[in-house]
């Protein structure tokens, strides 16, 4: 693989380490009744989640053999961000007229 694809993905691993520190602090902020407003698994659940999803993107590559972990733990964090934190928010903001 050249140096600069190297490079690139290097760039990509350490810009999704810190989406998956916030998804985990978001989560962990988050009332636990919440989670079973918006119909979706539990905090510890997500919690769960979240931090195996971090730990997955500091400790494996995008560019080796752990890119199966990394991706899995990309997606579980990003799954987290676009699907529940926004109902999580409009669940604990009520309805705004």
């Amino acid at each position: 693989m050249p140096a600069e694809a190297l490079w690139i993905l290097w760039i990509i691993k350490w810009l999704a380490v810190p989406v998956g520190v916030y998804a985990f602090i978001h989560a962990l902020m988050q009332r636990p009744d919440a989670y079973t407003a918006i119909d979706r698994m539990t905090k510890p659940a997500w919690l769960g989640i979240t931090a195996g999803g971090t730990v997955a993107l500091i400790l494996f590559d995008a560019a080796s053999i752990g890119l199966m972990f990394w991706i899995a733990g990309l997606v579980a964090v990003l799954v987290y961000i676009v699907d529940v934190r926004p109902r999580l928010i409009e669940v604990q903001r009520g309805n705004r007229w």
